[in-house]
């Protein structure tokens, strides 16, 4: 690992800030420093895309324009509207996060970083990014971008995936981080990582801070950073049942753990039960989905695209979902967690996976 002196240190701050001053990204979280507009843009920043992000953000606030709005929500409606973000996980975060600052805190946030992962949902980079951007502490905010950036720039050797990764990047960024301005600081680094320093394809050439670069110096910008193998997919197989009767449907909430946690979804069962009888369908719908159906009442069933499906990849997961359609003549007796409602849907917070599911449905039928 390189180390550098005072000099060089501010060297590197005044050219880095120097290119975020002119050419940093006009994004609508940075027009101020607000902490809820850092902490809301960081927690959908973990998972997605700035692009894909932006219409998200300010859908939101014009929806919980403050914490306390955000507080006063129930969680049916913050995940209707976090709907197509994905790991939902964040969205009830959020709303225990706003319950806490407005119900226990009187509407101020911690300004430390111990005080600001004591919320859930907040971890270390996180807390970085709001304590140096909303409140101007000297931390670092360590996320794929700063891995990338400073193991370049510095050398370090250590996997990035490994346990003590942040600890040996913390301590190598900490001292580059200027005392004025830890905050922009931050979000330039994010900048340079998702730019000239990105992971694929990088243009290290024209960097502001090739100079500083020792990966590229040395011609061996594709080693860094260290990273093990990823683990491959656990590949699914699901069935998605279609219980449908005229125009409504039978619509189901998940469970309150695990994948799709609490979203809607037309009934799931596990594995492809495209050619099993219908009294075994009914019977697999009782066991394991609790919905009650009368073999009687089924007047038709059709598997819906044949051999086609719908793909999905999760983190760790690719599920292929096939889709069969059961339509009945008499409502089937459901659990509390269904309820017969309209084929299409505007008011449940639906998953991604469900949007695919319907539209394959209506293409294919």
């Amino acid at each position: 690992m390189e180390h550098w002196d005072e000099k060089k240190i501010r060297t590197f701050q005044q050219t880095l800030l120097n290119w975020y001053d002119e050419k940093g990204r006009d994004l609508p979280w940075r027009r101020d420093q607000d902490p809820y507009h850092v902490w809301l843009s960081e927690v959908m920043l973990q998972q997605t895309g700035v692009q894909t992000v932006i219409p998200y953000y300010e859908k939101w606030l014009a929806r919980f324009p403050t914490v306390t709005d955000l507080a006063a929500a129930d969680e049916d409606t913050v995940l209707h509207q976090w709907a197509g973000l994905g790991y939902y996980s964040r969205a009830r975060n959020l709303l225990k996060t706003a319950q806490i600052i407005t119900n226990e805190r009187n509407g101020k946030w911690p300004k430390t970083v111990a005080g600001l992962k004591a919320l859930p949902g907040i971890g270390d980079y996180v807390a970085g990014a709001v304590a140096s951007i909303a409140f101007g502490v000297p931390t670092p905010a360590i996320d794929g971008n700063a891995y990338r950036v400073f193991s370049r720039l510095l050398l370090i050797d250590t996997d990035i995936t490994s346990s003590q990764a942040r600890k040996v990047f913390a301590a190598a960024i900490t001292p580059l981080i200027p005392l004025d301005r830890p905050g922009d600081f931050n979000q330039a680094v994010m900048d340079l990582g998702s730019s000239y320093m990105k992971a694929k394809d990088p243009d290290s050439a024209h960097s502001p801070v090739k100079e500083f670069d020792a990966a590229y110096r040395l011609g061996i910008t594709a080693q860094y950073p260290v990273r093990s193998p990823r683990k491959k997919a656990v590949a699914k197989t699901y069935t998605a049942i279609v219980l449908r009767i005229n125009e409504q449907v039978v619509w189901q909430q998940r469970p309150s753990r695990g994948l799709l946690a609490s979203l809607w979804t037309w009934p799931l069962l596990a594995g492809d039960q495209r050619k099993v009888t219908v009294p075994d369908l009914v019977a697999l719908l009782a066991t394991d989905r609790k919905i009650a159906i009368s073999p009687t009442t089924v007047l038709r069933s059709q598997v819906i695209g044949g051999d086609a499906s719908v793909d999905h990849v999760f983190t760790h997961q690719h599920w292929t979902v096939y889709v069969r359609a059961l339509t009945l003549s008499e409502p089937p007796v459901l659990p509390a967690s269904a309820q017969l409602l309209p084929l299409t849907q505007q008011k449940l917070a639906l998953p991604t996976l469900q949007k695919k599911i319907s539209q394959f449905y209506n293409q294919e039928r």
